[in-house]
């Protein structure tokens, strides 16, 4: 028989509750801070011009109807895996498969779509490729020593790229270039409106991290739909007001150009620059490379989790579902996902990994949305009708996306499926 299938299931090790509710919603945001405000405003707007401010209040709501339906699912289960274990339990083996492999790859991507924004703002273009494997490769050491590390490290990077996002508001608003009257600009289309907020949808997609610490919060009925909620919330406030800044996406429409911004590769600093403060730009790229770096911090953790929670019930070798006896991370999963992560920032650019990162994660939410619309009874702490706009929004947005994105996405999601069909088959006849 195939070492694949050498490890029972119900010897998986467990690991320790150590973080409270606090611990959680920082790393919660600590996922979400970093992608949204430092570099998906740009694709935004390109294809939807202003448009990029309905889209990101469609993606808002998307994202609180998935959020409502992932805090009512990891109260009713604890666990690492987020919507791979919900999946699994309330919809059936292939449902859970289906949102873990969606969750992994379209992370795993997000975790190149960091690595690559730090890069960006704190290096030239020939270094930025070395760069970006370079804090791949210290902050999975870092998520290698413990979850308790990471949280501590995520609350400095919080504090750091919430500072830096006040100054921009601050330069953007009072600043000697700052515009005080919005022009009449191009809006776009629908189409493109929605596919901004796909984009856009990027920005908020990091509470899922919460559930996946089902196994390493205290009192997790109580903490993970807590948190997660509390986290979209500041999440939510702090994008309303880089709203401003995305004003300062109406201010960079005048003073830099929609082609400037549509094409910027660091458009929050571009935005400040513009204003004429030039001071304020060194801030900005450090609060900007701090952001990246704790989304890229809490990424790689979570990805880990889903693989080790795969891995147990043999969706994905054995072999990633090892916890280390001193440390209680998933180590072999940890460097698996970091040496992926590096292969991806060698071979791929920005753009292209936030459009496959939103289809992957989109595709999750909308098994999570399912799943939580079959709880019943005492498992239900949200109205239906949250779930069902949480999964029509998801697929709205799927579809909406950069064609690529769409194709390559489909393509990575049936291999992986063909992947488990093959594995199903060879373990039923042994």
């Amino acid at each position: 028989m195939s070492v694949w299938f050498k490890l029972p299931v119900n010897e998986a090790v467990p690991m320790e509750r150590r973080l409270g509710t606090s611990d959680a919603v920082v790393i919660g945001l600590g996922a979400m801070i970093g992608a949204g405000v430092f570099v998906v405003f740009a694709p935004a707007a390109a294809v939807a011009g202003t448009g990029l401010l309905v889209g990101l209040a469609i993606a808002a709501f998307i994202a609180f109807c998935n959020a409502t339906s992932s805090a009512q699912l990891a109260a009713r289960y604890p666990t690492s895996g987020g919507t791979y274990v919900y999946g699994r339990e309330q919809l059936g083996p292939w449902w859970g498969f289906a949102a873990g492999w969606s969750f992994v790859i379209g992370k795993t991507a997000s975790c190149a779509a960091m690595a690559l924004t730090f890069a960006t703002y704190v290096a030239p273009t020939a270094w930025r490729v070395p760069v970006a494997v370079l804090v791949v490769a210290a902050l999975v050491a870092v998520n290698y020593r413990g979850v308790t590390r990471t949280a501590h490290m995520a609350r400095v990077i919080v504090a750091v790229s919430a500072t830096a996002l006040c100054v921009a508001l601050l330069v953007a608003v009072v600043g000697p270039g700052a515009v005080r009257e919005l022009p009449d600009l191009a809006f776009g289309s629908w189409y493109g409106v929605l596919q901004s907020a796909g984009l856009l949808f990027f920005a908020f997609a990091g509470y899922a991290r919460i559930a996946t610490l089902g196994e390493e919060v205290r009192d997790p009925r109580r903490t993970i739909p807590r948190a997660i909620l509390i986290a979209l919330t500041v999440a939510v406030i702090l994008y309303a007001l880089v709203a401003l800044v995305a004003l300062v996406a109406v201010v960079l429409l005048v003073t830099l150009g929609p082609d400037r911004l549509a094409n910027s590769a660091r458009p929050l600093a571009d935005a400040v620059g513009a204003t004429g403060w030039n001071w304020a730009v060194p801030v900005v790229v450090i609060g900007a490379a701090a952001a990246s770096a704790g989304a890229l911090l809490a990424l790689i953790a979570g990805v880990s989790r889903t693989a080790m929670a795969m891995a147990r019930e043999r969706d994905l070798p054995v072999a990633l579902s090892a916890v280390h006896p001193r440390f209680e991370v998933p180590h072999h999963a940890e460097l698996v996902v970091g040496a992926v992560v590096i292969v991806l920032v060698s071979t791929t650019d920005l753009r292209g990994v936030i459009g496959f990162s939103s289809f992957g994660v989109l595709l999750y939410y909308l098994v999570a949305n399912v799943s939580a619309y079959s709880q019943r009874g005492v498992d239900r702490m949200y109205p239906k009708w949250l779930q069902a706009v949480g999964a029509a929004g998801c697929v709205v947005l799927v579809v909406t996306l950069p064609w690529i994105a769409v194709v390559f996405g489909v393509g990575v999601v049936l291999a992986g499926c063909g992947y488990r069909w093959i594995r199903l088959k060879k373990f039923n006849d042994t």
